[in-house]
């Protein structure tokens, strides 16, 4: 991980590091089929109406355009005008429901792991090029609340079979915020929420500044703002603390309402794992009502690892909406701490389990006929280039983390060596395997000493 890259932002993992990388996504793959998502991947591009309508990050998007002119000198003219990259999965996957709308069965579940674009400045946790985990739940018209509370239990299992420390999933609701803000007197919602989103960077004080400076907040006014920002519960008794502050709005008690029932099932199938924390914002505009943010404790420098949120209209087709909630994971900001932090580390570097050594060069179609023979079980093999000494060969072997070394004797009979313990024993390639621990490169979980 002290590797330089050669170009900054566009991670590129060795082969044991990609191996963590690959256990990492096959968790999420395998929790997500668990709870019944099923797997989409949409194109890398889209176009760049379609992607700015829903955020002011034009500066962040990677265009596509072709590097030449057309044979005749024109300017390229052809549908690839108008395409960038995309920087999230939220807005393809938006795009790919209404397309599909007369194909997929509501509420629809999935989940998708695909690579990411977003031109933002390199730095701990933030890269240019990165994977994204997503999964989602879209209705048709209505989305019944209760999958905002699955959601965020589906997301603990995910997080929890990580190689990870402990984790907080941090869950606010938009309904809530905004009704209070209007109670209070504050009509432009949507601003004094981006402002208290920069409340964990900027600090409190500034955080007051933006709001009496750019939004006509009163001090009275922003302290109220502040003081429903400082609420955090693992239990219900965040409802008491809102209502102790003395301001009612219709869409404050729904916001309450449902902020409650995600709390309230979260603490009794995850305890202390899902909090209420009402300094949530999200800062993006399409979310609607409940919104996730999760955090690695004692790596909160990181940022969120997993964020998301409720959004009722950023899919619709004429007068048909399509209601979704949907959690996003970073998975390469995750490996890169796992991977910086030694959270983890695997078994050996190569999936080979046994390298076939050769008597003599005329042995190896013979060897390849063993190999084949053991790659017909699923035991990952490969066989030696030369027939060196045995020795070199089992340097080799070593060398690149193979554990076991495959012998033929002039005999016909077979023999396999663990050359960790140098225990030898008679084997068949028609019935021997290794110790199951062996069979395939293994993710060792460490237990960080800040965890």
């Amino acid at each position: 991980m002290a590797r330089k890259a050669s170009l900054s932002g566009f991670p590129e993992w060795l082969p044991e590091e990609r191996l963590v990388e690959l256990h990492v996504l096959d968790t999420l793959r395998k929790t997500f089929e668990l709870h019944g998502f099923s797997n989409i991947e949409t194109r890398a591009v889209e176009t760049v109406s379609h992607l700015l309508r829903k955020g002011d990050i034009d500066k962040e998007v990677y265009a596509v355009s072709r590097l030449q002119a057309d044979d005749d000198g024109g300017r390229a003219t052809s549908s690839d005008d108008g395409l960038a990259l995309h920087y999230d999965l939220t807005v393809p996957f938006a795009r790919y429901v209404v397309e599909n709308s007369g194909h997929l069965a509501f509420p629809f579940r999935r989940y998708q792991i695909q690579k990411c674009w977003r031109g933002e400045r390199p730095q701990d946790g933030r890269f240019r090029e990165f994977t994204q985990a997503d999964i989602d739940v879209v209705g048709d018209g209505v989305l019944p609340f209760r999958y905002d509370v699955e959601l965020a239990l589906v997301v603990v299992d995910a997080l929890s079979a990580l190689p990870i420390p402990e984790f907080t999933v941090r869950v606010n609701n938009r309904k809530l915020a905004e009704g209070f803000y209007r109670g209070i007197g504050l009509e432009d919602t949507a601003g004094v929420l981006r402002s208290i989103d920069k409340l964990e960077k900027i600090g409190a004080e500034k955080v007051t500044a933006l709001l009496q400076t750019e939004l006509g907040a009163t001090a009275d006014q922003a302290a109220l703002a502040l003081r429903l920002a400082s609420i955090r519960t693992a239990d219900v008794s965040f409802v008491d603390q809102v209502r102790a502050l003395g301001v009612t709005d219709p869409l404050l008690e729904e916001g309450l309402g449902e902020l409650e029932q995600v709390i309230a099932e979260a603490s009794k199938r995850a305890p202390g794992r899902v909090v209420a924390d009402l300094s949530i914002a999200r800062g993006l505009d399409y979310y609607t009502g409940t919104v996730y943010e999760t955090v690695l404790n004692g790596h909160e420098s990181l940022g969120s690892i997993c964020s998301g949120g409720r959004y009722d209209s950023l899919a619709a087709k004429g007068n048909r909406t399509f209601p979704g909630v949907g959690l996003s994971i970073g998975v390469t900001r995750l490996v890169s701490r796992i991977l910086s932090q030694g959270f983890t580390a695997v078994s050996r570097q190569v999936p080979t389990a046994v390298l076939i050594s050769l008597t003599d060069d005329s042995s190896w179609s013979a060897a390849q006929d063993i190999a084949a023979a053991l790659r017909a079980r699923g035991i990952s093999a490969e066989v030696a280039a030369t027939a060196e000494k045995f020795g070199k060969q089992i340097k080799f072997a070593d060398r690149r983390g193979i554990p076991f070394v495959w012998f033929t004797a002039e005999d016909g009979t077979h023999e396999v060596k663990d050359i960790r313990t140098g225990a030898q024993e008679p084997a068949d390639p028609g019935t021997w395997t290794p110790p199951a621990v062996d069979l395939v490169p293994s993710v060792l979980r460490a237990e960080p000493a800040d965890a």
